[in-house]
């Protein structure tokens, strides 16, 4: 019996891992050591290590009451409040946020408070996916928090200056957890590949079966055992069984084994959460860096992820706008087409319509001109530089308003040459102010060209 498991025959609440546990519970780390990535949070003397190391009494009333603990799936969050339960030996109880009520929560921490004061130990209460828990459960929480009736570690995908009160995340000390790099989901697969608690040496994984298993993983350590322990399943069902005299050589597990066994990788994005907006950030910023292959792969990710191709299509309408703008206005023309088309036909054949109009943002020239011209424009009007409207440019078709001057010396500009009349359209306390200020690029080179030649016509007197 190593140290983990003499620990964890003494902490109360922790579940029962039997050899037919799925590979990923029968992998769960049992020390610091083992725990893979997450090297920034487990320096010597950190917070995490406090929690987790066994310690006096005296050490742990230091230690921090309360963790919120943040980061992608197969991170290793459950993996961290079983250690810190299991190697304390404190009570363990775990509760989830999308079956767990306030009367469940008042429950536990009442019978934390009763162990407390009968000498029964301390209690650490793991709550999963902690974003889901309304503000009334999350307020439930904060006597036991304030009061150390329990050890409270919560996890969560969702960032928690969203998801979680401000009150419980001022009283928790917040732990980012990384994604794990390939090469350490590597390390935690062929250590499943070998290690007694895992596949014994059973199998043997193949270099085309291991990389493409990672790429499927895309960083998730349950997702990667999840993935391994079925297409070992699938090899050792498969697999002739050998003579009694033999002794049984490990059994191959192929790419195409592997390909059989999962369909394709769940992607990683939450319509509810920061990945949407995550992902929708990086959709606009590709199309605005003309890198016409980021933005498929993210218009990819949307689509598969089941996002509404309306709100796809909204995006790409104000990116049209505000990201190419006049330097190709035909792009605000697709975009606008293609919102529409989407509404008309709905998926799966929207994909096409969207990936149409992603192909002609992202390539066309880009321009925020017109973007930033309007800001300007309002910037001055909010900070008051108004103006009264000059008189000839009133309007001076209702009773009285040619007595009040309206109207008077007023040039109609299609009488002039080249339909350009020369007088004051702007407030005297703006003239000379200029908003528009047109690219090089695209069909707003010849905006640019053409402003060249009509504002010395329309404002002769100003110096060029």
């Amino acid at each position: 019996m190593d140290l983990f498991d003499a620990a964890q025959s003494t902490a109360q609440g922790l579940p029962e891992v039997g050899a037919g546990a799925p590979l990923a519970v029968r992998m769960r780390p049992r020390t610091l050591g083992e725990v893979a990535g997450q090297a920034h949070l487990l320096e010597p003397g950190s917070p995490l290590r406090r929690l987790v190391e066994p310690q006096s009494a005296a050490a742990r009333r230091a230690a921090p009451t309360s963790v919120v603990l943040w980061g992608p799936p197969g991170t290793g969050k459950t993996t961290l409040a079983y250690l810190i339960a299991a190697t304390s030996g404190r009570r363990f109880v775990e509760l989830s946020a999308v079956t767990a009520g306030v009367k469940d929560v008042r429950a536990v921490i009442d019978e934390a408070r009763r162990r407390l004061a009968t000498d029964g130990g301390e209690t650490v209460l793991f709550i999963d996916e902690v974003h889901r828990f309304t503000r009334t459960q999350q307020d439930a929480l904060l006597p036991s928090v304030e009061n150390r009736w329990v050890t409270l570690v919560a996890a969560t995908t969702e960032n928690p200056s969203f998801s979680v009160n401000g009150p419980l995340l001022s009283r928790s000390l917040l732990l980012t957890l990384r994604p794990l790099s390939v090469e350490e989901v590597r390390a935690l697969v062929r250590r499943a590949v070998a290690d007694e608690r895992g596949l014994a040496g059973g199998v043997e994984l193949e270099a085309e079966a291991e990389e493409h298993l990672l790429r499927l993983a895309g960083g998730d350590a349950r997702k990667a055992l999840t993935i391994l322990e079925a297409a070992a399943g699938a090899a050792l069902s498969a697999a002739p069984v050998a003579p009694g005299d033999e002794e049984p050589r490990p059994v191959v597990v192929d790419l195409g084994t592997v390909e059989r066994a999962i369909d394709v990788a769940a992607v990683r994005y939450d319509r509810d959460g920061d990945q949407h907006y995550d992902v929708i950030s990086a959709f606009i910023k590709s199309m605005r860096g003309s890198d016409v292959d980021a933005a498929l792969h993210y218009l990819a990710r949307m689509i598969a992820a089941g996002e509404d191709p309306r709100f796809i299509a909204r995006r790409i309408v104000i990116a049209a706008a505000e990201d190419v703008g006049m330097a190709d206005p035909s792009a605000l023309q697709t975009a606008v087409a293609a919102a529409q088309a989407v509404a008309l036909i709905g998926m799966p054949e929207a994909r096409i319509i969207l990936a149409e109009a992603v192909v002609h943002l992202a390539t066309a020239p880009k321009s925020n001109a017109a973007y930033l011209g309007v800001d300007r424009a309002l910037a001055d009007v909010r900070a008051g530089r108004i103006g009264s409207v000059p008189a000839h440019l009133r309007d001076a078709h209702y009773a009285g308003a040619q007595q009040l001057g309206h109207g008077r010396g007023y040039v109609y500009a299609h009488d002039e040459p080249h339909a350009v009349a020369a007088q004051q359209y702007l407030p005297d306390e703006l003239v000379g102010t200029r908003y528009y200020e047109p690219s090089d690029r695209g069909y707003e080179r010849q905006v640019s060209e053409r402003l060249d030649r009509i504002r010395p016509l329309l404002h002769p007197d100003e110096p060029r």
